[in-house]
């Protein structure tokens, strides 16, 4: 195996394309080809599948891509900073299901470290890639919640991804709402008084099981639901169809500001809102400091950030 094998697999998934990939790399197509076989004959797993219409990765070879990458841009950093002699910038990521709490944190840790000797990167997304950025080194930290619906199927996720789950705070349930919606005053709010409102999904994409819903309680039966994709159409949605979402409670009026509110719902149901790294990793200290700043945040009924 060669750090040249690595990057002709890495144009070759880039491009989709065998021929475009050789025009990139400046190789013939044959020579290109020749170079994916040998490889794929020594690691024992097919990379690619061909078609006439291209090539597309495998399962495994979506793995093998995720270290491929992470050799080859460690190899840059070392090349630049040692043979060009260049400044580089620390990297730091992180990945996380729709929590506004959590980007204001992000924000708060950037405040501290400043950016001029660092490179940032935040992902708000979908559970099951929040998983995959991890694992493949996208991301240092992920910040998703099991419940107990949820946790075991997570778990043996986590485990096969060479994971781990860390508790941050344990919520209640609430239901997140415009303050114009009918229900915004009470206390205290039923499933059934909530059943003539929408209630807003975040969309999971291919991966929209149950198991990695946002919004515990998944498998209830509403009258109207409506999927979104991002957390600014799920606020509009709030205040143009009285819609409202199952949350932790956690409010930030800095991000969303003050025309939402948590009305808690009657339900023992808890989740427990945490971060993924990888096993046996330590953080970096932007990781450290971006932890601290989650933990400022506390739910509903424990006292505010």
């Amino acid at each position: 195996m060669t750090l040249a094998q690595l990057k002709y697999i890495i144009t070759i998934a880039d491009t989709g394309s065998m021929n475009e990939a050789s025009k990139t790399l400046f190789i013939s197509q044959p020579s290109l080809s020749q170079a994916v076989r040998e490889l794929e004959a020594e690691i024992g797993v097919v990379l690619f599948r061909r078609s006439s219409r291209g090539v597309s990765v495998t399962q495994e070879g979506a793995e093998f891509l995720g270290y491929a990458r992470q050799v080859t841009e460690q190899y840059e950093l070392i090349e630049t900073r040692y043979i060009d002699r260049a400044n580089v910038k620390k990297r730091f990521g992180v990945s996380m299901q729709h929590y506004a709490f959590a980007v204001n944190a992000f924000v708060e840790m950037i405040k501290q470290f400043g950016m001029d000797e660092y490179e940032f990167a935040i992902r708000e997304t979908k559970t099951y890639e929040v998983i995959e950025d991890v694992k493949n080194f996208r991301s240092e930290i992920g910040i998703l919640y099991q419940n107990e619906f949820n946790q075991k199927v997570l778990n043996k996720l986590l485990t096969e991804s060479e994971l781990e789950f860390h508790p941050l705070m344990e919520c209640s349930i609430y239901a997140y709402m415009w303050k114009g919606n009918p229900l915004a005053d009470k206390e205290e709010v039923t499933l059934k008084e909530l059943e003539d409102y929408p209630c807003l999904a975040f969309e999971q994409g291919n991966y929209n099981s149950f198991y990695f819903a946002e919004e515990v309680l998944s498998t209830y039966d509403y009258k109207r639901l409506i999927r979104a994709n991002d957390r600014a159409t799920l606020l509009n949605l709030m205040r143009g169809l009285g819609g409202y979402t199952l949350c932790c409670g956690i409010i930030c009026e800095v991000l969303n500001g003050n025309e939402y509110c948590a009305v808690r719902l009657k339900s023992d149901e808890r989740m427990t809102i945490g971060y993924l790294k990888r096993k046996g990793m330590t953080l970096s200290p932007l990781g450290e400091k971006y932890l601290e700043e989650i933990k400022k945040y506390r739910p509903m009924g424990t006292g505010h950030f």
